[in-house]
């Protein structure tokens, strides 16, 4: 090159940048796809692209009869579950409370036998009754004693085992809330809302359409916060990071 044409400077330090130029559009950053949860059959469209729409906006109303007969079921089994419960608390109750009237019967023999050891040990000392009549009471009262400490282990026994059984019945009963509530949740999303404001873009659907789970119903966006997609030629792209 001619010495008039190259320029002389200092090298620097610094950033260099590249301008790499595409075409683009702008599109909304939060962008929503509602999906069927359940089969069924789409009875209305009561919305229809590009209405203005909130978070509850009624969109499009589903159906389905055997999800019907499966939530009636499941409220059954909530009512059985629960009366099972119900039952088998009373009936544990009731075992716990003859346990402990039996231990405690077994516990007040057990206390006058004792005594009545102990008095005949006394009576013993001043030759009142004989060493027979004082070697059996207190026999008796070991024997009462071995009972009584009997008694209280099958009461401690036998309330753990209440507290197991409550347990698993409990259990079985939250299991069968758990379905309700699930099913009672499929019954909601029947009717399709937007779940966010913003602007109805697609409804993926027509009325009487069967459509299975995890299908594309609707797509909801909201325009107030956009991004831009730009295209950039293959030869340039390795000019972005």
């Amino acid at each position: 090159a001619e010495a008039g044409t190259v320029g002389k400077d200092t090298v620097k330090r610094g950033p260099m940048v590249r301008q790499v130029r595409g075409l683009g559009t702008l599109v909304p950053e939060d962008i929503r796809w509602i999906p069927s949860t359940t089969a069924a059959r789409v009875e209305k469209i009561v919305l229809r692209p590009g209405t203005k729409v909130s978070p509850e906006s009624l969109i499009l109303e589903l159906s389905n009869p055997q999800l019907e007969q499966e939530l009636e079921d499941a409220q059954l089994r909530v009512q059985s579950a629960e009366a099972s419960l119900a039952n088998l608390k009373v009936q544990v109750q009731n075992e716990l409370l003859n346990q402990r009237a039996t231990a405690a019967t077994i516990e007040a023999d057990y206390n006058r036998a004792k005594m009545q050891a102990e008095m005949n040990n006394e009576l013993a000392k001043d030759k009142l009754i004989s060493d027979i009549q004082r070697r059996q009471t207190e026999i008796d009262a070991q024997q009462l004693g071995i009972r009584n400490e009997i008694a209280k282990e099958q009461l401690a026994s036998r309330a753990e085992s209440a507290r197991a059984q409550l347990a698993v019945q409990q259990a079985a009963l939250d299991q069968t809330k758990a379905v309700l509530q699930l099913k009672l949740r499929q019954r909601d999303e029947l009717k399709v809302r937007a779940g966010l404001s913003g602007i109805l873009q697609q409804v993926e659907v027509q009325e009487g359409q069967q459509v299975n789970p995890g299908v594309n119903l609707v797509r909801v966006a909201d325009p107030s916060r956009l991004k831009a997609e730009i295209k950039i030629a293959e030869t340039q792209a390795k000019d972005i990071q």
